[in-house]
């Protein structure tokens, strides 16, 4: 994932091959970054400029495709070290986002198969593996590997410097940044400058036509010049300098202008020859060599002038022939989009400045661009046409469905069968939802009204078994009130009969108990106040004397007052033995 979760675009393309050199078209490279922001240690922001307007890039010579070489062969070797050191497996990639409106691309050494870490490789330099031990790296490198981080959603790089071996490497771990803001920020300035590029004019001051030829001159002398056409020299050679042509037009003016460079130097090695030949006559020719070197002075700094107006102007007219098709055909873009709205075409379409390589006439080089320009006009209007017949079929089969297609602009990329076939799977999938719905809602419907139904009926139900229910209670308790009337009466009546046979037990037994001279102080508490001794027995009932117990016991069983004795002393005994 890239910045802001944008999924990243994978480029299935071998990195070095033509159709990752095309794919790179049209797109902000991370590699050139540093470039867009004005630190790049190669090329300049205006180079980049241009380069990007025009589609012309600099030619690789043979040292640098040699460095280049070498420089992947020791990464290869590289990648297999880091690959232990990140511990996971690194493969070579190219990942693209887009974000408003701008392809920002990104070539990785190698990234994790998760997308958290990715590998950037540079050749080895001392000055680099310093930077690497410090884990500070110059702006030329860090703003390459923190485009790779935006463009792939990576934690971290893994940043190496090496020749393929471990005993001459080092490297370090670069952190993503927390903001990406600075990098969309050179980018869309860049592409500000971009759209409003327009090539620096090339001044050119007109000059007369050229002569062809200047009369051959010679100077002989002994000690004094003898004999010598210096004079008509002068003057023709004078006029013919001040004739060249440097108002380059056509391919003929080109043609005449390398063919009068290749004659000034001529004639500067004449000059040389003859002002060697005269010195050799003769040891003191003051004049002589003066007007020859004057002479020679004008041929090399015209020479000079035209030798490189002829290359500048030649860059300019190149460029502009790039710069003019690449215009056209982004014109011709804009009326086909005009005619697909919504839909955009998305054609980067050719790189212009390709054609124009290895030409060295302007009429070949126009050629070459005004049928690379047919070509590619051409297979636009193909696409825009089969862009068209699939709007016409959403038209006449997918009308008022635009929201089951939000990813339309994607879904133009596929062939007319699978176009088809993909939006008439979504309207039917659409409807058999909806039917699956409206089903859904009469179903939940016919639910609810049989919950509601069952629901009064169970209401019904319950009140009328609510209600006798409470007759029932009712009668329950009508019931359970009589029953306990009744039991309290028949409570009452026992509690009544109990007291009664109480009484006259505690009589009788206060009677016995009198008759066997026991309870003197009851009798006492009875002549006291005046009630009789059973009456006084009942009132001291809840704690007797130990002689009224003894007394009672051996009434109660008829035994021996010391028999009673004998067994209440027994029953405290063993209740202190239980304790």
């Amino acid at each position: 994932m890239g910045k802001g979760g944008l999924a990243m675009i994978v480029i299935n393309e071998i990195q070095g091959s033509a159709g990752w050199l095309k794919a790179r078209q049209g797109c902000f490279n991370a590699s050139e970054l540093s470039a867009a922001a004005g630190v790049s240690k190669y090329t300049s922001r205006a180079a980049l400029l241009k380069q990007k307007a025009t589609g012309i890039a600099p030619e690789v010579d043979d040292f640098k495709q040699t460095l280049f070489n070498k420089g992947h062969t020791a990464e290869a070797s590289a990648r297999v070290i880091a690959e232990e050191i990140v511990g996971a497996d690194l493969s070579p990639t190219t990942g693209m986002v887009e974000i408003d409106g701008m392809k920002i691309l990104a070539s990785f050494d190698g990234i994790t198969f998760d997308g958290e870490v990715v590998f950037e490789h540079k050749l080895w330099s001392d000055d680099l593996a310093a930077q690497v031990e410090r884990g500070v790296l110059e702006p030329h490198y860090q703003l390459q590997i923190e485009q790779q981080m935006m463009v792939s959603g990576a934690k971290q790089c893994l940043f190496m410097t090496s020749d393929g071996t471990e005993s001459k490497m080092k490297y370090c771990w670069i952190p993503a940044p927390e903001s990406f803001d600075h990098i969309l920020a050179i980018w869309r300035q860049f592409d500000i400058d971009l759209k409003n590029y327009v090539p620096a004019a090339v001044e050119v001051k007109p000059q007369a036509e050229a002569i062809k030829a200047l009369p051959a001159v010679f100077v002989q002398a002994t000690g004094m010049v003898t004999a010598s056409n210096l004079t008509e020299f002068k003057e023709a050679a004078t006029s013919f300098i001040a004739a060249i042509k440097t108002e380059l037009v056509s391919d003929q003016d080109f043609a005449d202008a390398e063919s009068t460079v290749k004659f000034c130097k001529e004639a500067e090695i004449n000059l040389d020859a003859t002002k060697a030949s005269v010195l050799a006559q003769m040891s003191t020719v003051d004049e002589v060599v003066r007007t020859l070197d004057h002479i020679k002075k004008q041929l090399a700094d015209k020479r000079l002038t035209l030798d490189k107006l002829v290359k500048t102007e030649k860059e300019s007219r190149k460029a502009a022939i790039v710069t003019k098709a690449s215009a056209d055909f982004a014109a011709h873009i804009e009326l086909l989009e005009a005619e697909t709205k919504p839909i955009r075409l998305g054609i980067i379409g050719r790189n212009f400045g390709d054609a124009v390589k290895g030409l060295k006439s302007l009429a070949s080089m126009q050629e070459k661009v005004d049928t690379a320009l047919r070509d590619e006009k051409f297979a636009a209007d193909q696409t825009a046409k089969d862009v068209r017949a699939k709007l016409v079929w959403c038209k006449e089969h997918a009308a008022g469905q635009s929201a089951l297609f939000p990813d339309l602009q994607a879904l133009m990329a596929k062939p007319m069968e699978d176009f088809v076939l993909t939006i008439t799977s979504r309207i039917e999938k659409q409807k058999a939802d909806e039917a699956a719905k409206l089903e859904a809602q009469r179903e939940s419907i016919r639910l609810e009204e049989e919950r509601k139904a069952t629901a009064k009926a169970q209401a019904e139900a319950e009140a009328i078994l609510a209600a006798e229910r409470a007759k029932q209670a009712e009668e329950e308790a009508k019931a359970t009130a009589k029953v306990e009337a009744e039991s309290r009466a028949k409570a009452e009546h026992e509690a009544a009969e109990l007291e009664k046979q109480n009484r006259e037990y505690l009589s009788n037994l206060a009677d016995t108990a009198l008759k066997n001279g026991g309870f003197q102080s009851v009798s006492e508490s009875a002549a006291k106040n005046n009630t009789t001794q059973s009456e006084a027995i009942m009132h001291h009932w809840a704690r007797p004397s130990d002689e009224v117990l003894i007394t009672c016991i051996a009434s109660e069983f008829g035994v021996p007052y010391l028999t009673a004795l004998e067994w209440l002393s027994g029953v405290a005994e063993r209740m202190r033995d239980a304790a």
